[in-house]
Protein backbone atom coordinates (compact mmCIF):
# COMPACT_ATOMS: atom_id res chain seq x y z
CA UNK A 1 0.00 0.00 0.00
CA UNK A 2 1.36 3.41 -0.99
CA UNK A 3 0.55 6.44 1.15
CA UNK A 4 0.91 9.83 -0.44
CA UNK A 5 -1.28 11.84 1.95
CA UNK A 6 -0.60 12.28 5.64
CA UNK A 7 -2.24 13.57 8.78
CA UNK A 8 0.39 14.64 11.26
CA UNK A 9 0.74 16.18 14.68
CA UNK A 10 3.50 18.57 15.71
CA UNK A 11 4.31 19.83 19.17
CA UNK A 12 6.73 22.23 20.79
CA UNK A 13 9.67 21.47 23.07
CA UNK A 14 7.52 21.39 26.19
CA UNK A 15 4.55 19.57 24.61
CA UNK A 16 2.20 22.38 25.59
CA UNK A 17 0.76 23.00 22.12
CA UNK A 18 -0.34 20.57 19.42
CA UNK A 19 -0.76 21.32 15.73
CA UNK A 20 -2.75 18.91 13.53
CA UNK A 21 -2.25 19.12 9.79
CA UNK A 22 -2.68 17.28 6.50
CA UNK A 23 -0.34 17.20 3.50
CA UNK A 24 0.66 15.28 0.41
CA UNK A 25 4.35 15.99 1.02
CA UNK A 26 5.20 15.65 4.69
CA UNK A 27 8.90 16.46 4.31
CA UNK A 28 8.23 19.71 2.44
CA UNK A 29 5.38 20.68 4.75
CA UNK A 30 7.48 20.31 7.89
CA UNK A 31 10.08 22.62 6.37
CA UNK A 32 7.39 25.21 5.51
CA UNK A 33 5.86 25.42 8.96
CA UNK A 34 8.07 28.09 10.36
CA UNK A 35 7.20 30.87 7.90
CA UNK A 36 4.23 31.66 5.71
CA UNK A 37 6.20 32.15 2.48
CA UNK A 38 3.82 34.69 0.96
CA UNK A 39 3.65 37.11 3.89
CA UNK A 40 6.79 36.17 5.80
CA UNK A 41 4.66 35.98 8.94
CA UNK A 42 4.94 33.26 11.49
CA UNK A 43 2.51 30.43 10.95
CA UNK A 44 0.58 28.99 13.91
CA UNK A 45 3.12 26.19 14.18
CA UNK A 46 5.97 28.69 13.96
CA UNK A 47 4.44 31.06 16.49
CA UNK A 48 4.21 28.27 19.06
CA UNK A 49 7.43 26.54 17.96
CA UNK A 50 5.57 23.38 16.95
CA UNK A 51 8.35 21.83 14.93
CA UNK A 52 8.56 18.37 16.48
CA UNK A 53 6.72 15.63 14.62
CA UNK A 54 5.24 13.19 17.14
CA UNK A 55 2.51 11.48 15.10
CA UNK A 56 1.67 10.74 11.48
CA UNK A 57 -0.79 8.55 9.65
CA UNK A 58 -0.75 7.73 5.92
CA UNK A 59 -3.64 7.60 3.46
CA UNK A 60 -3.99 6.71 -0.19
CA UNK A 61 -6.77 9.21 -0.90
CA UNK A 62 -6.71 12.91 -0.02
CA UNK A 63 -10.38 12.87 0.98
CA UNK A 64 -9.72 10.24 3.67
CA UNK A 65 -6.78 12.22 5.05
CA UNK A 66 -8.82 15.42 5.21
CA UNK A 67 -11.68 13.66 7.01
CA UNK A 68 -9.25 12.22 9.54
CA UNK A 69 -7.61 15.60 10.13
CA UNK A 70 -11.01 17.19 10.79
CA UNK A 71 -11.91 14.36 13.14
CA UNK A 72 -8.72 14.70 15.19
CA UNK A 73 -8.94 18.50 15.33
CA UNK A 74 -12.33 18.20 17.06
CA UNK A 75 -10.95 16.00 19.82
CA UNK A 76 -10.10 17.21 23.29
CA UNK A 77 -6.43 17.39 24.20
CA UNK A 78 -6.56 14.20 26.30
CA UNK A 79 -7.76 12.13 23.35
CA UNK A 80 -5.06 13.58 21.09
CA UNK A 81 -2.45 12.79 23.77
CA UNK A 82 -3.68 9.18 23.89
CA UNK A 83 -3.47 8.89 20.09
CA UNK A 84 0.12 10.12 20.16
CA UNK A 85 1.08 7.94 23.14
CA UNK A 86 -0.30 4.80 21.50
CA UNK A 87 1.67 5.54 18.32
CA UNK A 88 4.78 7.03 19.94
CA UNK A 89 4.85 6.12 23.67
CA UNK A 90 7.83 8.34 24.54
CA UNK A 91 6.74 11.24 22.34
CA UNK A 92 10.04 10.99 20.49
CA UNK A 93 10.72 13.45 17.70
CA UNK A 94 10.03 11.60 14.44
CA UNK A 95 11.28 14.28 12.04
CA UNK A 96 14.36 12.23 11.07
CA UNK A 97 12.23 9.17 10.27
CA UNK A 98 10.45 10.97 7.45
CA UNK A 99 13.25 13.23 6.18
Amino acid sequence: MFFNHFVYILTNQYRTTLYVGVTNNIQKRLAQHYFDNQNQKLSFAGKYNCIYLVYYEGFEKPYDAILREKEIKKWRREKKNNLISNFNPNWETLNNQIM
